[in-house]
């Protein structure tokens, strides 16, 4: 096609778009979907604030405060009623705008990582805060993506008087696999018809299938005893701490005669005071993973199996807390077929030199690959049974089990980089993230506009639901009645609060974060 064959099509394209208008009828998806892209591009500077902004407040599981009112009050100027404090979590939020069917959400994570703070778009450790909190994984980009889509499709839907609920939600205390579950038990969904979630990735992709991630159980052994002193009188006490080292010990040589796909870590979270005093109180902290229902709750019983043993060795006592569960991750394939389509449209973002200078240098730095940045999008990936390899968790997976759910993984990372690790924070406040969600909210957009006008997709989405839900019907892996463990993180993030707001962005007064923190992007090595 020639550049006289384009420039007639774009004319046609905007002629369309201008009919539409004037007798306000829903235009063709694809000048719709056109006018969507480009709303979603003049919002750039939009969405790389929130981008910024969120990747500043750097807050962790269940104290993400400041990010909630953020997202919260952003959506609310935008005409979205919002409901705060859901499913007994301070910071869980639904904002909702529209009304009808179909009612269509978005949802990402909003939390960070602890000892993960980093300047961003730097290739060498710098930490903001020597031992801080960060977004060592990425998740300050998720909400700018599916608050910048939200708006762009709300706006389009009262202009062409299109019927249906657009509602967003936050992924609180992702890293803790800590919301989800207690948002389905609260019956936060239970009218959602599909849900759009995003991920930060290195590649703009999607799937569908089972299992996506392993399925995950969290929980904490708590023994009890008797203190004594260490030296005068250690016969009279009864060590907890005796007891979660046997109960490691124990797990430890059971690993053998677990099946290799399984997965589990812990950490000791309280291992008493000082060494002159017999702890009386120790806690330790498990997380089980596995690929279906019954071989996590099998999993989970040999862990408790052992905790009781190791009281009954030490002569202390032992009560368990379960703090949260998802299950493995079954992702809808007509809408994700759908979304991926939409991904396709959008392209992958136009990388500039210093992006790839950045990507290469920091992938030098890590002694990974030297490959720069992603730029082809991938083909659509299944997940299948035979797949099973070790790998992470998502509770967006307890949502997939009860309604048609896709995640989109948006670029905005470096490849080579390290999850769960300062390298990964050090392209999430740079162009290299805020191009990534701008090309993730048009996706994320696109598909929402093909959700509130296309009814068959909707209804091909809720069939392959029904087939995946035929025979396996979710049940909760958190007891009856368990409550979110709010105060997790509570005592970190005050500890770090005062050095926090010394760093909140400002974005009146600088036009990035980089910018703000007198970052020269891209810098390949430390300042002399």
């Amino acid at each position: 096609m020639n550049s006289y064959h384009i420039e007639i099509m774009r004319f046609l394209s905007t002629f369309a778009l201008l009919c539409a208008i004037c007798t306000a009828q829903t235009p063709p998806a694809d000048v719709l979907k056109q006018a969507a892209q480009e709303m979603v591009e003049s919002r750039r500077v939009f969405t790389q604030q929130m981008v910024d902004s969120i990747f500043s407040f750097s807050e962790l599981g269940y104290q993400e405060f400041e990010t909630a009112n953020y997202v919260t009050g952003l959506l609310e100027k935008e005409g979205f009623r919002v409901t705060r404090g859901v499913a007994g979590m301070p910071t869980g939020f639904v904002a909702e705008w529209g009304s009808g069917k179909p009612v269509i959400g978005l949802m990402a994570d909003i939390d960070g990582l602890p000892e993960t703070s980093q300047k961003p778009g730097v290739a060498y450790r710098a930490p903001l805060i020597p031992g801080g909190p960060g977004h060592g994984e990425g998740h300050n980009a998720g909400q700018a993506v599916n608050v910048t889509a939200a708006i762009v499709a709300k706006n389009l839907m009262e202009r062409y008087k299109i019927p249906g609920t657009i509602r967003v939600y936050p992924g609180v205390a992702e890293e803790l696999l800590g919301s989800r579950t207690y948002m389905v038990n609260a019956g936060l969904f239970k009218d959602l018809e599909i849900m759009l979630s995003s991920h930060i990735s290195n590649e703009f992709n999607t799937g569908f299938g089972f299992p996506s991630g392993s399925g995950l159980v969290s929980t904490q052994y708590s023994f009890h005893g008797r203190s004594a002193h260490s030296a005068g009188s250690p016969w009279m006490g009864r060590s907890a701490l005796d007891a979660v080292e046997l109960m490691n010990a124990g797990w430890n040589y059971r690993r053998e005669h677990i099946r290799p796909e399984h997965r589990s870590h812990y950490v000791i979270v309280h291992g008493g005071d000082q060494p002159n005093v017999v702890p009386p109180e120790a806690t330790v902290w498990y997380f089980f993973r596995e690929w279906d229902y019954e071989r996590l709750n099998e999993l989970h019983a040999v862990g408790t199996k052992i905790a009781r043993a190791a009281a009954d060795m030490t002569e202390t006592t032992m009560t368990e807390r379960v703090l949260g569960a998802t299950w493995p991750g079954h992702f809808n394939k007509p809408v994700a077929e759908a979304l991926h389509a939409n991904i396709q449209k959008t392209g992958m973002p136009q990388w500039s030199a210093d992006d790839e200078k950045m990507a290469r240098a920091a992938q030098a730095m890590m002694k990974s690959k030297v490959e720069g940045l992603k730029t082809k999008i991938p083909e659509i990936s299944e997940s299948k049974p035979d797949r099973l390899t070790g790998g992470g968790s998502d509770d967006i997976s307890e949502v997939s089990w009860n309604l048609p759910t896709v995640v989109l993984r948006y670029p905005g990372n470096i490849p080579g980089m390290i999850g769960h690790h300062w390298s990964s924070g050090i392209a999430m406040a740079t162009p290299i993230a805020h191009k990534g969600a701008t090309v993730g909210a048009k996706a994320h957009a696109m598909t929402v506009l093909d959700l509130m006008t296309k009814p068959e997709l909707v209804k091909a989405a809720k069939e392959y639901f029904a087939q995946q839900t035929k025979e396996t019907q979710w049940k909760s892996l958190i007891p009856a009645g368990t409550k979110a463990p709010i105060e997790l993180n509570k005592e970190k993030m005050e500890r770090f609060a005062p050095q926090l707001k010394k760093l909140r962005y400002d974005p009146v007064r600088y036009k990035t974060y980089l910018e703000q923190l007198g970052v020269n992007y891209p810098e390949v090595e430390p300042k002399p």
